[in-house]
């Protein structure tokens, strides 16, 4: 067995980046760019009025003008003002040609054919957007590395831009292997227990922005699983296979990798829970082998197989550790690297009840995971720990 860092950096050291890929802009949100994006015209691309008003050729001591025409946003067709002359303008137009200033509404008085200024710091264009204000053509517009947010896909849309080079997300095949398995909603026959892996890890790929995702049944056969893990491993970027990992008569997910030609990196970790974790890669392609336990299952994945995720998709990990006290004293057996369901909150790590591998109702109150020292057996209220802050459930 090798230790929970040993196991990390393993994995670390066999993530390959996946290739970057040009995809429609209003599918970016939550990728890296993967290339420099330019601005291929000045946005505003004309001189804007900033708000409702009149447009103006400024003159200091002018103060009343005749009304000579409108430009609305979205007019084709510009007018020509002159000295003394005022065009009614609205949020968005291009300014008419002539004119350098737009008066705010509230700030004049009006006639049918004139308006009067009644704005004492009234200025030369106040109130206009100058051509290339936003971005000038041919600038930088955002930088290869710069996640897309929502700003900045509005920003990017905004210059014109339709689509963008990002890192990919993955994508996931999820392998159950069981026979006692049943679909939740179906009623249970003797020895049955209800599937909830897929349903778990699927929600926390979703969360992550990941939308491929595929999920393959298989009896516990060698045979069949063989052939799944085939179909799995040409169609994903990451297999995550749930159950079948340990050493009985039907775990079989060691003998199937290696007939899929997975070339195996490590199978236990001195850990609990998860402590029959398998890694194996296949070229780039990265197969995780998960407990079948639900709470083994959450635990490895935001353990190994999210930081993972993340790094092909070159993206920061979004599991934050930070160092807690301890709320209560609490004793393990030594040996095994503990991670606890727990509670963050405050500075302070506080472990919940039913530990067990096979429950997940702690994990559903949860935020974080207190990780206890392998080779340490009594921990004291107030002691430091390392905590793992769990995505979206985090304070």
């Amino acid at each position: 067995m090798i230790t929970v860092d040993q196991a990390k950096q393993i994995i670390l050291d066999n993530i390959t980046i996946l290739d970057p890929q040009k995809i429609p802009l209003q599918d970016t949100l939550g990728h890296i760019l993967a290339a420099d994006v330019y601005a291929s015209v000045d946005i505003p691309a004309f001189r804007q009025s900033s708000m409702d008003g009149y447009a103006i050729k400024f003159e200091s001591a002018l103060k009343t003008y005749t009304l000579v025409g409108e430009m609305a946003a979205g007019a084709t067709q510009s007018i020509i003002i002159t000295n003394g002359e005022t065009s009614r303008i609205f949020t968005g137009a291009p300014l008419p040609e002539g004119a350098d200033t737009v008066v705010m509404q509230e700030k004049v008085s009006r006639t049918a054919r004139q308006i009067t200024v009644e704005d004492p710091k009234m200025a030369k264009g106040l109130n206009v957007r100058e051509k290339g204000a936003e971005i000038k053509a041919g600038a930088l517009a955002m930088q290869i590395g710069s996640l897309l947010t929502p700003a900045a896909i509005g920003f990017l849309a905004g210059i014109g831009i339709s689509a963008v080079e990002v890192f990919p997300m993955p994508k996931v095949t999820i392998v159950l292997t069981g026979n006692e398995l049943q679909q939740p909603g179906e009623p249970l026959a003797f020895g049955q227990v209800y599937e909830s892996n897929s349903y778990s890890l699927s929600a926390a790929l979703k969360l992550e922005g990941i939308q491929h995702i595929e999920v393959l049944w298989v009896n516990d056969n060698l045979e069949s699983l063989t052939e799944t893990l085939q179909v799995a491993l040409h169609q994903s970027d990451v297999v995550l296979l749930t159950g079948g990992v340990s050493v009985g008569d039907y775990d079989f997910v060691i003998a199937a990798a290696e007939q899929c030609g997975i070339t195996p990196k490590f199978h236990k970790i001195k850990q609990k829970p998860g402590k029959p974790l398998f890694f194996g890669t296949q070229n780039h392609k990265l197969v995780f082998g998960l407990p079948g336990n639900p709470s083994s299952v959450l635990s490895c994945y935001y353990n190994y197989v999210l930081p993972a995720i993340k790094v092909l998709s070159n993206l920061p990990n979004s599991v934050a550790e930070v160092e807690a006290e301890l709320e209560s004293d609490y004793e393990k057996s030594p040996g095994l690297t503990h991670f606890l369901k727990g509670i963050y909150s405050n500075g302070k790590a506080k472990p919940l009840n039913a530990q067990e591998s096979f429950r997940l109702s702690s994990f559903t109150h949860s935020n974080c995971l207190i990780r206890l020292k392998e080779d340490q057996q009594h921990f004291m209220a107030g002691e430091k720990v390392i905590v793992l802050l769990l995505p979206n459930n985090s304070p």
